[in-house]
């Protein structure tokens, strides 16, 4: 085996993949054989030697067969491991009987396995499924810690084993068995690392980091993942809320990056700069070409309407961004590719968030940080919950990322990019009104998602499950009406001592302008005037940060000053937060005094 010759042969029948299925089997079988009998001789060997122990010398005891095991299979190692991603469930028998083998014997280090077997561990057979599991568990008995270290590398290569045994190109690789337990392929895999919980938390972010724009990871291989993240074994709420917390996060992120790069490849000629807050063109009737593109790219809740969501307006929409669209499809074809890792991420969300039975104020809640016992409680989980990613399987079979792009597919990725959009504007859910209804910041974000996911409405009612009971003030009966009642007045007297203060230099405040439809309406005061004061802009949302408005003027954009009336402000003195975000309670406060005034106006 150590001759040249035999090295060469050996390898190049287990490293081509056209050659014979039979003449690998046979190699394979070659090595098996020779570990069984070197296993069968120095279990004599033991023997004898437990017979004459006491007259020998152990320094002179060099077990040269053992070593010489050794270097053989370090020959073949690598060889054999790729013998794993055969299309043929009788190679990969072979090969894992030689792995076992070797592994039993400590002929080789076992870290070099782990991604191996884990990989083995999806196999369709439970036999060979089994005896790869059963090595990991005995890996991990000796050597804590490597499992988890190769843990995202075995999920990797666990997708490259589902690759080789999928027969049919067309269908998507799928996560999970397709029986009636739907159990995650590397279940095992979690089970093993769920109990240690910075281990656990480790793995479950570097595999959400792979939907990261930056990663540029395979559409097919995300949704493998995803299918896996949806299905694993989770037992405790702090799993799924650890996941859901973190998509959030990577959401906001990336759905920016998206976003932005696709705003960046739309025609330069035409105007379409995002402008940040209410237009210099508010007053003016001009309905010229230039300013519904400008309209179109432009966030929904900004625009001059006050039923921005209609249909209609959401047909002017697609049109105007159309007109902006670049001859060259490749932009069209990246956005739709990577947006793929968008979509799953909320797909995931609001799969753990219907299986769970999670509200959003319950995942809003949610800290990393938090003690671990707040989170231990079981998972209820609801039966018959399904997860399926209609928009990404489509986009699979279609294979749109190789196809030509037509009108239609056109007109479909440009209504994706606008979900996107509107989804970004209100991705902070708001807090849930006293009266159990639902903001309208809520209503948006939840039609973009239902519109990303092609159907299939998010559950979204006030309503908690039983897991919230605890988390908040008791709901039922007449003592938590009464608690909402003095909490009202007590809010209308906070407010009018607030309106009774004075207005400052540099102080930001909320103001209610009749000539724009904008709302909130945020401010900083620059100085005082003999008819109230000048303002300066600041644009941003009721869930977003807010940053200083700027107006065309000429070629460059200008900080947007503005005067307005003493009576024109509805509250004073709003302190933004670290993040230049509003706090819950302004907003809440904000979204009555702006029903309030609106309610009046009509």
């Amino acid at each position: 085996m150590f001759e040249q010759e035999v090295k060469s042969l050996y390898n190049s029948i287990l490293s081509d993949k056209n050659c014979s299925v039979n003449l690998k089997i046979q190699v394979l079988k070659n090595l098996q054989t020779y570990l069984q009998e070197e296993d069968t001789r120095m279990q004599q060997a033991d023997r004898d030697w437990k017979k004459v122990a006491k007259q020998e010398d152990l320094k002179e005891m060099g077990d040269i067969s053992s070593g010489m095991s050794s270097s053989i299979m370090q020959l073949y190692l690598k060889q054999v491991l790729e013998a794993f991603f055969h299309t043929q469930s009788s190679v990969r028998h072979f090969a894992l009987n030689v792995i076992a083998l070797t592994l039993n014997q400590g002929l080789i280090h076992p870290v070099q396995c782990v991604p191996y077997l884990i990989a083995m561990g999806t196999d369709p057979e439970p036999s060979m499924r089994n005896k790869a599991d059963q090595q990991l568990v005995e890996i991990d008995k000796k050597y804590a810690g490597f499992i988890h270290m190769k843990a995202v590398a075995g999920m990797k290569m666990s997708y490259q084993v589902q690759q080789a045994i999928n027969t049919c190109t067309k269908d998507p690789v799928r996560g999970f068995r397709h029986d009636e337990s739907s159990s995650a392929l590397c279940s095992h895999l979690y089970s093993m690392i769920r109990g240690n919980r910075q281990h656990r938390r480790a793995f479950l972010i570097s595999l959400l980091n792979l939907f990261d724009d930056t990663a540029k990871t395979e559409v097919n291989m995300l949704l493998y993942i995803a299918d896996n993240l949806a299905c694993f074994p989770y037992q405790t709420q702090e799993e799924p809320l650890f996941i859901m917390h973190h998509i959030d996060i990577t959401l906001s992120v990336s759905g920016s990056n998206l976003l932005q790069s696709f705003k960046e490849s739309m025609v330069k000629d035409k105007k379409k700069e995002s402008k940040p807050s209410s237009d210099e063109e508010a007053e003016s009737d001009s309905g010229s070409e230039s300013e519904s593109e400008e309209e179109a790219c432009k966030p929904r809740k900004l625009r001059k309407r006050v039923d921005s969501d209609s249909d209609s307006d959401e047909e002017n929409d697609i049109n105007a961004v159309m007109k902006c669209l670049p001859e060259n499809s490749a932009p069209l074809i990246e956005f739709a590719n990577v947006s793929q890792g968008i979509l799953l991420l909320l797909m995931l969300k609001q799969h753990l968030k219907n299986l769970c039975g999670f509200s959003d104020s319950k995942i809003q809640k949610y800290s990393p940080s938090e003690s671990a016992k707040v989170y231990d409680k079981a998972i209820n989980r609801k039966a018959g919950v399904q997860f399926h990613p209609k928009q990404t399987l489509d986009f699979l079979r279609s294979d749109m990322a190789n196809s030509k792009i037509t009108e239609e597919v056109k007109r479909s990725i440009v209504k994706q990019y606008l979900d996107f959009k509107l989804l970004m504007e209100h991705l902070d859910p708001d807090e849930e009104e006293e009266d159990g209804e639902v903001s309208a910041s809520t209503n948006a974000r939840n039609k973009a998602i239902t519109s990303l996911l092609g159907g299939g409405s998010p559950k979204n009612s006030a309503a908690e499950t039983e897991d919230d009971e605890s988390d908040g003030e008791d709901r039922g009966g007449g003592t938590s009406g009464s608690l909402r009642r003095s909490k009202r007045n007590s809010d209308s007297t906070e407010l009018a001592s607030q309106m009774n203060e004075s207005v400052d230099v540099m102080d930001v405040i909320a103001i209610c302008c009749p000539k724009y439809k904008d709302r909130p309406q945020i401010a900083r005061v620059v100085q005082k005037t003999s008819n109230g004061f000048s303002v300066q802009w600041m644009a941003g949302s009721y869930s977003g940060s807010w940053t200083e408005a700027k107006r065309r003027d000429g070629r460059k954009l200008v900080p947007w000053v503005d005067t307005i009336k003493e009576s024109d402000i509805i509250y004073k003195k709003i302190a933004l937060t670290s993040a230049n975000k509003l706090t819950n309670k302004v907003v809440q406060t904000l979204r009555s005094l702006y029903a309030a005034k609106d309610g009046t106006s009509s």
